[in-house]
């Protein structure tokens, strides 16, 4: 039986944005008020991915970065991100973090404004368990879960049969379609063809803000409220574009926008810096490691209008 999505959602175009400005930081204001961002991620098959993700963190304005990655990578990270704090964790032979990856992270949890968990790691059931012993140590602080980490909704560290996670304190979760499916197990073309359904019905049985990805992305809050943003073009479709979009909305969070804010700003800025860069490489070939250059520049032309 189908149920229909609660409204139509708000169009997010540069109008709405300006409406809805990004908190302001005081002229006089040091890197601890822009806000600390965490990011949890990497492994030795992908350590760039939490690269491309810290260094949008930081262009969309966090003032303070740190890493925490596998053992194997931490030193290639830290060289590469010569701005950020480098923490290293020992992985499991799957490419996972062991579990006393959460000992290592506990200190940090009441010093950060945001964490962004996911991007390049692997052992959806070794960051599943990771994952569900933070969470209780995050409260007060934005959570972004993207790639492996949203996996946690399946329970993959627990028994078989296990009803979908549902979040205590909301979350972002940032699926494509693909990952859509495989999380709810809806038919990949059910979720192309019904994008506002799937992200509506998702983010009220997981208490998450749900930013649906596409050509026509759908941010959904658990409350009913909904957005949409059309733009951007398919040269975002690139290994690597969305670690950049989680970081850029995690680094908002970290600023102190909301979750519903940052999702928003945060898939209208990654689209927009899509079409900057379109006008100067064509459509396709530009480089997930050029998106986040554009983003301050963009923040502040959406502001000024």
């Amino acid at each position: 039986m189908k149920h229909e999505p609660p409204a139509l959602p708000t169009a997010v175009d540069n109008a709405f944005l300006r409406a809805w400005p990004l908190p302001v930081t005081p002229s006089d204001g040091d890197k601890e008020v822009r806000g600390h961002v965490l990011i949890l991620g990497g492994s030795a098959e992908m350590p760039g991915a939490v690269i491309l993700a810290a260094t949008a963190a930081l262009r969309a304005g966090a003032g303070k970065l740190t890493i925490a990655t596998g053992a194997s990578v931490a030193q290639l990270v830290a060289l590469a991100i010569p701005e950020a704090r480098v923490i290293s964790l020992r992985e499991n032979k799957e490419g996972g973090f062991t579990r006393d990856a959460t000992a290592e992270l506990n200190p940090l949890a009441d010093r950060v404004n945001a964490i962004l968990i996911g991007p390049g790691m692997q052992d959806e059931a070794a960051t599943a368990a990771l994952v569900r012993a933070l969470l209780p140590r995050l409260d007060g602080t934005s959570v972004v879960l993207d790639a492996c980490a949203m996996g946690i909704i399946l329970n993959p560290d627990l028994a078989p049969q296990q009803p979908p996670f549902r979040f205590d304190l909301p979350v972002i979760v940032t699926p494509h379609a693909g990952e859509m499916a495989h999380l709810t197990g809806a038919p990949k073309d059910d979720v192309l063809a019904e994008p506002d359904l799937h992200a509506a019905r998702a983010a009220r049985q997981w208490n998450a803000v749900v930013a649906l990805k596409g050509a026509r992305t759908v941010i959904a809050a658990p409350a009913q409220a909904m957005w949409s943003h059309e733009g951007g073009n398919v040269g975002l479709a690139i290994s690597g574009s969305g670690d950049t979009l989680a970081g850029i909305v995690a680094g908002l969070a970290a600023r102190g926008a909301t979750l519903e804010q940052a999702a928003c700003w945060g898939v209208a800025l990654h689209a927009r810096a899509g079409d900057k860069l379109a006008e100067r490489f064509g459509t396709l070939g530009y480089l997930a490691r050029e998106i986040p250059h554009e983003i301050p520049a963009l923040m502040e032309s959406i502001a000024r209008g």
